[in-house]
């Protein structure tokens, strides 16, 4: 219950300082779900009030907590953040250190970089991916071996393909994704937007991947799962070209697309704004 309670202070909303008080006192609540949950809330709130406490959680708390903290961290104070975070990068224990690292790369801190890039030598593969993740936010190419590693990790392919679309690269990665057994639709259906993504950024998209890929978020229009034909239509708003407005027009006019329909329609209108 008082973990519930916590976590409703948060969805809740507002900064009222009685509140921000028993969201406090919460973090030393000997539960772990109740410190969770009331660092969570801090976080969400946005309470300058919760920092120094979140900050001192984050140096001496427990792991649950301590992971916890790094992220509520950024939530509230993104510049303030790096220092509290700078001094936990070397935490024992490896889901803090992964915390603290995709923490640091939330902050935009030009000298997070350099600090995160120790953590690519972790013993911890979980540890390397969160590191390569936090580069990647900051344009950082780094971690692309481990990105490109953990395209055929069902817990992290999708969070691979975020990351490389945003450092441009993997390219070859990518596409041999789409023909995989094992990797889900929705996975080479973001796959397929992000080789577009990549391809246009560099120049036209002309290539055999982007052909492909072309050809893949099509044939996923029909797909029979109404998530991946989502994905489809949006990764085709964001990077498609004249070229997919007919298969998007004629999902419009089926019962397939029905429910769909202002997605479509976004979808429509940002590739026609592109490509007048």
């Amino acid at each position: 219950m008082r973990a519930e309670a916590a976590a409703s202070l948060g969805e809740i909303g507002g900064d009222d300082a009685e509140v921000i008080a028993a969201l406090v006192r919460r973090l030393d609540d000997g539960d772990a779900g109740v410190r969770q949950a009331a660092a969570i809330a801090l976080g969400t709130l946005r309470a300058a009030a919760g920092f120094t406490p979140l900050a001192r959680a984050l140096r001496e708390g427990a792991a649950d907590l301590r992971f916890q903290a790094a992220s509520s961290l950024v939530e509230i104070d993104p510049l303030a953040a790096y220092e509290p975070l700078a001094a936990a990068v070397g935490d024992r224990d490896p889901q803090v250190a992964g915390a603290v690292a995709l923490a640091l790369g939330a902050t935009g801190d030009p000298r997070a970089p350099a600090l995160v890039a120790h953590l690519m030598d972790h013993e911890d593969a979980g540890v390397r991916f969160d590191a390569a993740y936090a580069l990647a936010q900051q344009g950082d190419r780094r971690g692309a071996a481990v990105l490109e590693g953990a395209l055929t990790d069902g817990g992290r392919d999708w969070d691979a393909v975020v990351a490389l679309e945003r450092i441009g690269g993997g390219l070859p990665a990518l596409a041999a994704l789409l023909g995989r057994k094992g990797t889900t639709p929705e996975v080479q259906a973001r796959a397929a937007g992000a080789i577009l993504a990549i391809d246009r950024a560099a120049g036209p998209a002309d290539g055999a991947d982007a052909e492909r890929a072309r050809a893949h978020l099509v044939a996923a229009l029909d797909n029979r799962r109404e998530t991946v034909r989502g994905i489809a239509i949006d990764e085709l708003g964001k990077s498609g070209g004249a070229w997919a407005l007919a298969p998007l027009q004629a999902l419009a006019r089926r019962r397939r697309g029905r429910d769909l329909a202002d997605e479509i329609t976004r979808a429509v209108q940002a590739i026609e704004a592109r490509t007048r």
